[in-house]
C-alpha cells in the first residue's frame, strides 16, 4: 500500500492543480505565477540535495566508495540525460513561441503538454528511486523518507498543475480538456517510478549513481526552465520568496520523516 501510495501521490498533485482550470474565471496573474514557479524550484533544489544527493553519498561511503565519486558522476549524466531529451524531444514552453526540440508538425497545446512532461520525468524517476531504495531494506532510505520526497513531489506538482492547464484554456481549449492534458502531464511520474521499481534487483548495485542521476536531472529543470521563468520581468522578488518557502517546506519534510 504504502508503495503504491509513493508512486501515485505526486499524480495526485499534478490532478489537483490542473483541476484549478475549473475553479478559476481568468488567468493566473503574474505575480502568483512567480511565487509558483519559485516554489517549485525550492521544492525540488531541496529534494535533489536531501532526499537524492546526501543518501547518495552516503551510500558510497557505506560501500567503501570514494563518497563524492558516484553523487558526481550520477549528477553530470543526469543533466546530460535532460540536455538530450531537451533537445530531442519537442516541447514548447508557455508564454514562447519558439518550439524547442527537433522540427515536428504537433499542435501548440501537445507541444505545451510536452514540456510539462519532460520536467516530470526527472522527478518520477526521483521517487522510483527513492522506493527502490527503500523497499530493498537500505537503512540510508526509509519508506517515511521516500514518502516525504513523493509528497514534496505532489506539494510542487499542484502549481505545476495550475500553471499548465490554464494557459490552455487561454488557447481556446474547454475547461474539461485543459484538465485532461494537465493531469496528463503527470502521467510519466508513477510511469518512470513504477519501471525503476521493478527493476530493483538491478538497481541496488548502482543505487548511489542512480540517486544522484535523478537530482541532476531535477537541477536541470529547475535551472533551465523555473527560475528563469520566475525572475524574468517584474516582480522578480516574488518568485525568490517562493523559492525560499519551497526549500524549507520540502527540507523540513525530508528531515522530519526521513
Amino acid at each position: 500500500m504504502e508503495l503504491f501510495l509513493g508512486l501515485i501521490i505526486p499524480f495526485i498533485g499534478t490532478t489537483l492543480g490542473s483541476s484549478m482550470v475549473f475553479l478559476m474565471k481568468n488567468k493566473i496573474s503574474s505575480k502568483l505565477e512567480k511565487v509558483l514557479l519559485g516554489f517549485a524550484s525550492g521544492v525540488m533544489v531541496a529534494a535533489s540535495i536531501w532526499s537524492l544527493l546526501i543518501p547518495s553519498i552516503d551510500m558510497a561511503k557505506e560501500q567503501k566508495i570514494i563518497p563524492w565519486l558516484p553523487a558526481t558522476i550520477g549528477f553530470i549524466l543526469g543533466i546530460l540525460f535532460l540536455l538530450v531529451l531537451d533537445n530531442i524531444i519537442p516541447h514548447l514552453h508557455v508564454k514562447s513561441n519558439e518550439p524547442e526540440g527537433l522540427k515536428s508538425r504537433l499542435g501548440k497545446t501537445t507541444m505545451m503538454v510536452l514540456a510539462v512532461t519532460l520536467h516530470n520525468i526527472p522527478e518520477g524517476m526521483a521517487v522510483g528511486v527513492s522506493l527502490a531504495g527503500a523497499i530493498s531494506g537500505n537503512n540510508l532510505i526509509t519508506m517515511a523518507g521516500a514518502i516525504a520526497l513523493s509528497i514534496g513531489i505532489a506539494i510542487q506538482n499542484f502549481p505545476e498543475g495550475a500553471i499548465i492547464s490554464m494557459p490552455l484554456k487561454e488557447e481556446g481549449n474547454s475547461k474539461e480538456k485543459s484538465f485532461i492534458y494537465g493531469m496528463l502531464s503527470g502521467i510519466v511520474e508513477p510511469i518512470f517510478g513504477g519501471i525503476t521499481i521493478l527493476l530493483t534487483s538491478l538497481v541496488i548495485p548502482v543505487l548511489p549513481y542512480l540517486l544522484s542521476f535523478a537530482s541532476g536531472a531535477m537541477i536541470y529543470v529547475v535551472v533551465e526552465e523555473l527560475i528563469p521563468e520566475s525572475q524574468v520581468g517584474k516582480h522578480s522578488n516574488l518568485g525568490t520568496v517562493g523559492f525560499a518557502v519551497g526549500f524549507i517546506i520540502m527540507m523540513i519534510l525530508d528531515v522530519a520523516l526521513g
